[in-house]
């Protein structure tokens, strides 16, 4: 018998996050070892609960949703999620605008498989959420990188992104905050990609699936509300913001310049269909989460003030999550060979490693060393469709002693490591 291979269309796709490394975490598990996993932002494993609030409306309502649901979502949570947008400063948004999806991973897929034909062109930063580059490339498209400058705290680099549109170019995604890095995107800064995008009729893809997570004074921008004249589709959710990533909630929103968009609204919608609903009972967490929620900024009730769940608290100066973002960014520039720019949102750092000090050649090679030395589990820069083996990902949401202990544990195995030439 002939061996059964993958598609031709699988050559190439990678999604490291849970690749060849994790899959030697898993072994060294099954053989008895504890392994800390420092690779996927999963808040529910170390400690991160959502509100009774978003519980109890789930378990008042399973008996009302043993049946299929409209393909776009329940009528509640795309109200709910349109009221909250609106007072983002979404101009004119309507329920009909708004789609649910099962995480925002299934939605980028029907985005780009709505959108692409072979050979067409997405502008994708570097480094990237890998599902974005993976999404395009299924397609037979062809995802296009765009660099993002460390030394300006990761901001998209305008004229590289110019320098890379061609007569193929559909789109260019953002992702703000920016999952590896942590860099939330100033104004100017979307203000030029909205420009570059309607003189060359680009859409705009925002995946802000972060945007409660932010720290100190940093302010996202929400890169729908700077354009009428682009099509903007923007992408967010439940899972990061209220620590329920195994809820798979997540939805998209198209706004904009949507009188040219019908047909490929019409295949949205298509696709949409064909997996006839999102997680219906999960979706009845969307209008409790977002229609009693103070946005960013705003005044809490005295319940939501006590209330360590709330997103507005998630990230203030004394919860546990914001410091241990400062204890990662401090401990790390500490070790000598590795530097960091400090995020400002999100889960994670990225930092550079000195690759001469350590001989590095191959930074999946590095991250997995330090595994089986270690026993814990990051993910290294190649990853994320950085391109040179500077860089590997690290998750900060254990407590502040395991963290601790972690990173002294990658300063103790930096003290003596080269990789082999």
């Amino acid at each position: 018998m002939n061996p059964i291979q993958r598609s031709n269309r699988l050559h190439g796709i990678c999604y490291d996050i849970r690749g060849p490394v994790h899959e030697q975490a898993q072994a060294l598990e099954a053989s008895g070892e504890t392994i800390l996993k420092l690779n996927i932002g999963n808040p529910a494993p170390f400690g991160y609960s959502t509100s009774n609030a978003i519980l109890d409306q789930i378990h008042n309502n399973l008996a009302a949703s043993q049946g299929y649901a409209e393909s776009a979502g329940l009528e509640s949570a795309r109200g709910a999620i349109t009221d909250y947008y609106r007072r983002l400063g979404f101009d004119d948004i309507a329920a009909d605008q708004v789609y649910l999806g099962n995480g925002v991973s299934e939605l980028i897929m029907i985005a780009m498989q709505a959108l692409l034909n072979s050979h067409d062109e997405v502008l994708i930063p570097s480094p990237d959420y890998p599902l974005w580059t993976a999404a395009v490339n299924l397609t037979d498209a062809k995802a296009v990188h765009y660099q993002c400058d460390e030394a300006s705290d990761w901001v998209p680099d305008i004229a590289d992104i110019r320098s890379k549109i061609s007569d193929k170019t559909r789109a260019i995604v953002l992702i703000n905050p920016n999952n590896p890095t942590g860099a939330v995107y100033p104004r100017q800064i979307l203000e030029q990609i909205v420009a570059i995008a309607q003189e060359n009729d680009l859409i705009i893809y925002s995946d802000e699936i972060y945007d409660r997570i932010l720290y100190a004074e940093a302010t996202h921008i929400p890169i729908a509300t700077l354009t009428d004249d682009v099509l903007v589709v923007t992408f967010g959710g439940l899972s990061k913001n209220y620590c329920v990533a195994g809820f798979r909630v997540g939805w998209m929103i198209l706004s904009g310049k949507l009188s040219s968009a019908a047909d490929y609204i019409q295949g949205l919608q298509m696709l949409l269909s064909m997996r006839l609903c999102a997680n219906v009972p999960m979706q009845h967490a969307v209008q409790v989460a977002l229609s009693e929620v103070a946005l960013p900024g705003g005044d809490l009730s005295e319940a939501e003030c006590l209330d360590k769940h709330h997103p507005n608290n998630l990230t203030k100066p004394e919860s546990r999550l914001t410091q241990q973002m400062e204890l990662s960014y401090q401990m790390i520039n500490q070790i000598p060979g590795l530097s960091c720019v400090k995020p400002k949102g999100a889960l994670y750092l990225f930092p550079k490693i000195d690759i001469k000090r350590f001989n590095i050649k191959n930074d999946e090679q590095f991250v997995l060393d330090f595994l089986k030395q270690k026993k814990v589990l990051l993910v290294h820069g190649g990853g994320f469709n950085w391109q040179q083996p500077d860089h590997f990902r690290i998750v900060f949401l254990p407590e502040l002693q395991q963290l601790q202990q972690a990173l002294n544990a990658l300063g103790d195995f930096l003290l003596d490591y080269r990789q082999d030439s």
